[in-house]
């Protein structure tokens, strides 16, 4: 199906016994790329490992709000180093996980902000895009992104905001990451939105191995399941040939992030 996971995390410790397997499925099933999200410093190491052993594995590099406890601020200059140090990899591909969680309200809001702002201005000195996680913040996102602009824009990890906050993000240059959370009927509004949205600003995503859909709740979440979100995207919400849905999707990432 020519399928790209835009977000997952299968460095994570949860595919340490079967990882080679679940590529191997996951390939099978017609999904040739994936792009592995990074959430704290101590994961980097883990996270390349996973890239440099698959040709089809792009890395980020960032530091992830939900994590913030985790962080210290001479994380960004060890970002800053990680990013020169790889600035000629082929398959470093954003600065992610980033951005501000305002659901969970035991995590300072300052603290998010300072290390939000700081990897935007090395997002921009590095020339690359961005993996944005925003929960219930997108006011505070969008207008952070415009007084610190990122040239070449970015995803919108699960994006679940409105129809105007879509717009928004797509005057910014932004992609809109589709995973698992549609096929929930309780996710009524996210299903009205999306026949709304415009094929060039969506992308495909699992956040393996959270965030199961509802065809594998309970379950371990993986990039094996995308493509059955993309049949049931296709043919559920969108009306469209599934094939169709997963080029447009793929082709919108590699324009994204300049792959060829």
């Amino acid at each position: 199906m020519n399928l790209i996971d835009s977000h997952c995390h299968l460095d994570f410790p949860d595919f340490d016994a079967d990882r080679n397997e679940v590529l191997a499925r996951a390939r099978a099933a017609g999904v040739q790329g994936f792009v592995l999200a990074a959430i704290s410093r101590e994961y980097w190491p883990r996270l390349w490992q996973v890239v440099e052993q698959h040709d089809d594995c792009y890395g980020t590099l960032g530091l992830h709000p939900y994590f913030l406890t985790d962080h210290q601020p001479e994380d960004l200059d060890a970002l800053r180093e990680q990013l020169q140090q790889r600035r000629q990899h082929p398959r470093l591909c954003a600065v992610g996980e980033i951005g501000l969680d305002w659901q969970l309200t035991d995590l300072d809001r300052e603290q998010q902000q300072f290390y939000f702002e700081e990897q935007l201005k090395l997002a921009q000195e590095f020339e690359l895009p961005v993996i944005l996680h925003v929960r219930k913040a997108h006011a505070e996102v969008i207008a952070t992104l415009k007084r610190i602009p990122v040239a070449r824009g970015g995803i919108i990890h699960a994006f679940n905001g409105s129809h105007e906050q879509a717009l928004e993000y797509r005057k910014l240059g932004f992609l809109l990451g589709i995973g698992g959370a549609y096929s929930w009927p309780i996710a009524r509004k996210l299903r009205a939105l999306l026949p709304r949205l415009p094929l060039e600003q969506l992308v495909l995503e699992t956040d393996s191995p959270d965030m199961a859909p509802a065809f594998a709740a309970n379950q371990r979440n993986s990039p094996e399941h995308l493509p059955q979100l993309c049949r049931l995207l296709a043919d559920e919400l969108l009306d469209m040939p599934a094939k169709q849905l997963a080029r447009q999707t793929s082709a919108n990432l590699q324009r994204l992030f300049g792959w060829n």
